[in-house]
């Protein structure tokens, strides 16, 4: 008899990756490509649904081609498959279950006239009740623009990327809370659609999908499309990526700081109760979240920056866009000391604030190496991380240590800039913590389907 695998689906800013665990936790493969983005003027992004599903089958298709040449693999198949990934991005979907726009990338920066423009009374509030910042980031923004363009938003419905991928497999219609929390359609105090700007919207609460909390029980991945290996397995959605990469080890302690260093940079903190309507404006103020965590009942501060687009723009800039130039200049600049060779201002680096994302360099003197580059970006980056951490620390206890993960982290240029503003720094050994901790959702999908099929 075959022992059962599970899967997690990440889908991120950069790539789509899916990882294959067995029943202890152990992985067996990943995979990824890259995320099918559309690139358009002034930095707009964009994804097409039907080329998103398409990535997501040649993934699944290529992994369960790899588990079949595996030893000892060969009849295995993936039991249970949990779908985790970016917040804000997904599609409006119409009553045949066809997209009928494409979908916005979090950091387009499509939306923010629209935002602007919300009534005084909605946009005092939005902070306060949605626990976001109100900015061109949060879904709803997207939404507006889409209906000041013409387009006529009743009878459809919002699906966030990973819902989107997971009723595509086959799974029920769902909208999952983490995810949805960062729509700016959610009342953070009663957990449920924010009426006033439905209204204002011109929908009703049927744009949402039924709330279900991460780890839901879907049911299987019976779509035609779905590969040999894939087909029937159990489906869940795991929820917001950097969420689900903070419990990919369990539960977190409630003064560390998890940061998540992918495109956007994010510091993480777990709560067991919500903020306050005041503190949550407060922190929307510093451009800080407050919203619902994947585990029920508890509520995450996230606080972000966009230092991970900005050092992949200086990597290109400098002509790298592979692993061995970029190890290289790891190292090139590990060896320069953290605040440069040229003296002050040589360099001057701007745009990580998770309202801009636009690399702003000044040069003022020779010699500005690739280097000398990058490590000016991670000082800016410093800096934007800094005044989070005191705006945090204004509402919450300090942190006391910091699990640094995510796409960046290996890199040892990157520990050492953070190591001066992030307290007790340590650094996660596993290179895909968001896929594993969608793969952990999927397991416990698979176990609690077991014992209920038991008893």
């Amino acid at each position: 008899m075959s022992r059962r695998l599970v899967a997690g689906l990440d889908l991120g800013s950069t790539g789509l990756k899916v990882l294959v665990v067995d029943e202890d936790g152990a992985e067996v493969l990943v995979r990824q490509c890259p995320t099918p983005w559309r690139q358009g003027a002034n930095g707009t992004t964009e994804i097409d649904a039907t080329s998103l599903v398409d990535s997501v089958r040649q993934l699944l298709t290529a992994a369960a081609a790899q588990l079949r040449k595996s030893p000892g693999e060969a009849d295995a198949s993936v039991a249970a498959l949990a779908v985790s990934g970016m917040g804000e991005t997904g599609f409006l979907v119409d009553r045949r279950g066809q997209a009928v726009a494409p979908g916005f990338a979090w950091f387009d920066p499509r939306g923010v006239d629209q935002i602007d423009a919300l009534p005084i009374v909605l946009r005092a509030q939005f902070a306060g009740r949605t626990g976001l910042p109100a900015g061109a980031q949060v879904s709803v923004a997207k939404l507006l623009h889409l209906r000041d363009a013409g387009l006529d938003l009743r009878g459809l419905r919002w699906f966030n990327l990973p819902e989107f991928v997971a009723a595509a497999l086959g799974a029920d219609e769902v909208s999952e809370y983490s995810l949805t929390s960062r729509t700016g359609l959610i009342d953070q105090d009663t957990g449920q659609p924010w009426p006033e700007l439905l209204e204002h919207l011109g929908v009703g609460a049927d744009l949402l999908p039924p709330l279900v909390e991460a780890g839901a029980n879907l049911g299987v991945a019976d779509a035609d499309w779905v590969p040999a290996g894939f087909d029937g397995a159990r489906v869940t959605v795991a929820g917001h990526d950097h969420l689900v990469s903070a419990v990919s080890a369990g539960a977190i302690p409630d003064d560390r700081y998890h940061v998540s260093m992918g495109t956007a940079e994010v510091l993480l903190r777990v709560l067991d109760e919500p903020l306050p309507f005041a503190a949550r404006a407060r922190l929307a103020d510093h451009l800080i979240n407050c919203v619902r965590h994947v585990v029920p009942g508890k509520t995450v501060v996230v606080a972000g920056v966009k230092t991970g687009l900005l050092m992949r723009r200086a990597l290109l800039l400098s002509g790298i866009s592979d692993h061995e130039g970029r190890d290289r200049l790891d190292r090139e600049a590990s060896a320069l000391p953290l605040d440069g060779e040229l003296g002050d201002g040589a360099v001057d680096v701007r745009g990580a604030r998770n309202d801009d994302g636009v690399l702003s360099l000044t040069v003022r003197g020779d010699g500005v190496t690739s280097a000398e580059l990058f490590n000016a970006v991670l000082r800016h980056g410093n800096d934007e991380v800094q005044l989070l951490i005191e705006a945090m620390d204004a509402e919450i206890p300090p942190a006391r240590s910091t699990l640094l993960t995510g796409g960046w982290a290996a890199m040892k240029s990157v520990q050492r800039a953070r190591s001066t503003v992030l307290p007790g720094l340590i650094v996660s050994d596993r290179a895909q913590d968001t896929a594993y901790g969608a793969a952990m959702f999927a397991l416990g999908l698979l176990q609690t389907t077991s014992t209920c099929s038991n008893t």
